[in-house]
Parts: structure tokens; sequence; C-alpha cells
């Protein structure tokens, strides 16, 4: 039976940190891999993950500023990088094959990296470039992990999602924009609720083999970088900067820090409160509930946003079971698996 899509009263809420949350945990002798973990709420997830002991692995497309980004973790043993770029899928592969052929487990793989309402951009094969990043290298990275995933008998992958999953249901008629005109917001997403539907299907197959999957909406961090594309009007229009462009903290309002960003990437990862559950949205590390019908009905009026304790909750399309089994062979004959 699948989790119910409910808040299981955690203890936690929007103001935690990642330090709180894995507070008291051991992961002496875990394997992580965290992709973007040298970016934003990236980076704090890898630290969070390091200091309860665990051996992180981070993937980067430029490797020198990930070094950069991670000088004082990357330094230290327990934390490496390795050249992976998400758009390129023999990239994919050669990083999967490397850590395939260490022969270890992969206890944990947060799929933490994205690109968000940026202008048109196709990879090679003429995806557009956000579901490409998003979620299809995410979808073919797993894929190729899946047998080390399997071989810790015990794993959890973790989708960093959005409530932006409100901008689009998946498109199956056109999902690479090749017949409507581009909308950076609509591609968004589309992405993002690709991400919560990856682990709805892949929670579901992979659950027999002690892998459980989870996707969560991490809050809006102004200090991530990922709104590159955004003027300053535009966060301005979001309440996400004050009029002198500074970042809003209030995690009542989903405004976040970096490191109440990271918390729920972190508590799904480890949490023994998730034990024997998966399939599920997370917010504010907790499970989140389904938006209310206000909500759905107008997904932009930030007065009726708030439901349940706090969180913004999930859309009914985004944890579907049979559009998550329809995405999931459309994208195996996307990649060519």
């Amino acid at each position: 039976m699948a989790t119910p899509q409910a808040p299981i009263g955690s203890g936690f809420d929007a103001a935690s940190t990642a330090a709180e949350v894995i507070r008291g945990r051991n992961l002496t002798g875990k394997i992580a891999v965290v992709t973007g973990g040298y970016s934003g709420i990236g980076v704090e997830t890898v630290r969070a993950l390091r200091s309860a002991g665990a051996t992180v692995i981070v993937p980067a497309r430029d490797t020198a500023r990930a070094a950069t980004a991670l000088s004082g973790l990357a330094d230290r043993d327990g934390v490496t990088i390795e050249p992976l770029d998400l758009m390129d899928p023999a990239s994919i592969d050669a990083f999967a094959e490397r850590f395939l052929s260490s022969g270890r487990p992969l206890h944990i793989l947060v799929n933490s990296a994205g690109i968000m309402a940026n202008p048109l951009t196709r990879d090679a094969r003429g995806y557009e470039s956000q579901l490409a990043t998003n979620h299809l290298g995410h979808f073919q990275l797993v894929a190729r992990l899946r047998p080390a995933l399997r071989r810790a008998n015990g794993a959890r992958v973790v989708s960093v999602s959005s409530w932006g999953h409100r901008f689009s249901p998946f498109v199956f008629d056109d999902p690479n924009f090749e017949r409507h005109d581009y909308d950076p917001w609509k591609a968004y997403g589309q992405s993002k609720t690709a991400n919560v539907l990856f682990a709805v299907a892949l929670d579901e197959r992979a659950k027999a083999e002690g892998v459980r999957a989870f996707s969560l909406h991490p809050g809006t961090i102004v200090a991530t970088g990922l709104g590159k594309n955004l003027s300053q009007e535009q966060l301005r229009a979001a309440g996400a900067v004050d009029e002198h462009g500074k970042p809003i903290l209030d995690p009542t309002r989903n405004l976040k820090t970096v490191e109440q960003g990271a918390a729920t990437s972190v508590w799904c990862a480890t949490s023994p409160q998730l034990d024997g559950m998966g399939g599920v949205y997370c917010e504010n590390s907790d499970i989140a509930p389904p938006v209310s019908k206000e909500v759905e009905a107008d997904p932009g009026n930030v007065t009726t946003r708030k439901v349940g304790s706090r969180a913004l909750g999930v859309f009914p399309y985004a944890v579907d079971r049979e559009t998550s089994d329809r995405l999931w062979t459309v994208s195996e004959r996307l990649l060519g698996l």
C-alpha cells in the first residue's frame, strides 16, 4: 500500500535546519551521492551528511567551481568530487560505471542539481534543457546506479522538486516544446512535476529491493543562485527580496536560509521517521498534505497558500500513480533505456 500523503507530526517545521534534523544520526560507513552538491542547498546537504560520518561524492559539471565551493570540505577525507554533466548521457554513464566498478553500495542519492526558468535551450538530442537536467538526467543516473542502490540493502533516493510544480503538469503530447511556444515557467513546472512523479514510480518499482524514494519542496531560498535568470523586479514581486535587493527571511512564509532549505532533503535522506515509507512529497521536514481546494483553484494567491502546518502542499496530478507509470515509460523511451 502506498504511503498516505499526509503529515506525520515529525516535530520539525519550516525553521528547522539541516544540522537539527540530522542531529544524533550516525552515518559512518554510509555512502552518499549529492548532485548539485557544490551550490546552494546542495553544499549544506553535503555538509550535514558528512557531519554525521557519511562518505559523500559530489558529481559536478564544473569540477573547479565545485572544488572552490567545497573548500574546507573536499579537502578532507570523506568528500570527493567527480565529473558529471546531467545534459550529457555519456557523462552520466561514465560516472555510474566508475562508481559501479568500485563494488561499493550506495545508501543515499540526493538529486539536488537543477536549473530554473532559463531561456529555451536544448541538449544534443533536442530535449528542452530544464526537462533534460532536472528530470531526464537524474532518471538516467538512478537507472544506472540501481545495482549499487540494491547493494545497500536499504537505500533512499531523494529528488529535490519545488512548489513550482504548480506551474504545469507533465505535458505528454509535447514535453520538449516542439509544437507549443516555450514558456520558461511552464517548462520548469513540468520538470518539477516530473521529479515528484518519478519518486512515486521509483518507490513502487524499487521498494522490494530495499530502495525508497522521496521528493520535496525545500522552500524559497534566494541565496542558492537558482534564480539567476530572474530580475530584481521579479524577485521583489515574488516577495523574495526587499526594496534594497536583500533576501527576505521568514520561514513561516517558506522564505528560508540555505541551512533551513537543506533540512527537508537531509530529513528525507536520513530520518528513521520515514522507515517503511516512500513515494511521498515532503515539505518542512514532514510529509506534505495535498493542496486545499482553495489553493488548487488559485495557486498564485498567497492568502490561500497556507494549509496544514505552514505547508504549501502537493497537487494531485504530481502524485498520481497512473501518471507516474506513464512518465516512467516515456522517460525510458526518451533515454533509450
